[in-house]
């Protein structure tokens, strides 16, 4: 399902514990970390999407997370053309995603990466909210960086917890 731009509609979910460490997933067979995120389906909404994403790439359930916010608008990315698939070229741009920011209230073991037939992550870990952008495939970074962004105030409320970079003044990689 495209919108009328070539844009899916998407989720995208920022999952933090006590600490405010990141959930970060490793993708099946690459050597590449992402955090959780997928389609919308027609007549989801996209917290209905985002509960359902959960629960297929990380095991967990509702009564494990507790939503702490969302982003305001969608955020998108286009994905480069050697990266869609031959039949939608010409017609897909790329995702338009909601994100949504989590606070785990479950514990650790409750994530199970082998919830669906085809598993997304084969490891995970918790990391610094302000996660190293340069580990995010290239064209997903702008995206990441403004859902952080956007969401992190809503977790760090206190002076001196903004990202790194925009204390300096310098951009963001």
């Amino acid at each position: 399902m495209l919108d009328r731009d070539g844009y899916r509609p998407n989720v995208g979910i920022i999952l933090v514990n006590q600490k405010n460490e990141v959930f970060w997933g490793k993708r099946v067979r690459e050597h590449s970390w992402q955090f959780p995120q997928g389609g919308i389906k027609r007549g989801e909404s996209p917290e209905q999407a985002m509960f359902r994403e959960l629960h297929e790439e990380v095991g967990l359930q509702p009564e494990h997370v507790r939503i702490i916010g969302r982003t305001r608008d969608w955020l998108r990315y286009e994905v480069p053309t050697q990266w869609v698939r031959r039949e939608w070229r010409g017609h897909y741009r790329g995702q338009k995603q909601i994100w949504f920011l989590l606070r785990m209230v479950g514990r650790d073991t409750d994530v199970c990466l082998r919830t669906s037939e085809r598993p997304e992550f084969d490891a995970w870990r918790w990391h610094d909210y302000w996660i190293p952008l340069e580990s995010v495939i290239e064209f997903k970074r702008d995206v990441y960086r403004q859902a952080l962004d956007e969401l992190a105030r809503l977790i760090f409320v206190t002076p001196g917890t903004a990202r790194p970079e925009a204390q300096t003044g310098q951009a963001g990689s």
